[in-house]
């Protein structure tokens, strides 16, 4: 099976390979989390609102596969066995102002549809968001797979 477009990766043009086939996004977000900067629930209710009717929106346009916030950065736990060597870290890997907070997975024609979505993140107001194609899945019986 074939993802069925080809994205080149600085001028964002599509090449079609198999006619009207999906490719499915993550919309990864980064950003400071608004504990860490003094925010108090009440200050961040209004963006909580804007991501309730940015998903809306994601879902009513048929485009939305999921999508998760994560805990904060400083409940993670970090594995890495690099050199033969299993080491456990309290928190993020990296030591950094932004992280990731969260991520929507959609299914869109091309990297210009993506890139719309992302325009529209209120993520994007106060961090970044990064547009990456999902190269395979996988799913319970299915194993893993290219979306289309």
């Amino acid at each position: 099976m074939s993802i069925g477009y080809r994205v080149t990766r600085h001028t964002g043009a599509t090449i079609n390979t198999e006619g009207d086939t999906m490719m499915q996004y993550c919309l990864l977000m980064h950003y400071q989390e608004g504990g860490e900067i003094g925010l108090t629930e009440e200050d961040m209710a209004p963006a909580r609102a804007a991501f309730a009717k940015y998903a809306d929106d994601l879902d009513a346009a048929g485009v939305l596969i999921g999508t998760h916030v994560l805990q904060s950065a400083v409940v993670s736990t970090t594995f890495t066995a690099r050199d033969g060597i299993p080491r456990i870290q309290d928190g993020p890997f990296a030591d950094t102002k932004e992280r990731l907070g969260g991520v929507f997975v959609i299914e869109v024609p091309d990297l210009d549809a993506a890139l719309s979505w992302a325009k529209r993140c209120p993520a994007a107001e106060w961090g970044s968001v990064e547009i990456r194609p999902v190269a395979v899945t996988y799913a319970s019986g299915k194993g893993w797979y290219q979306p289309e």
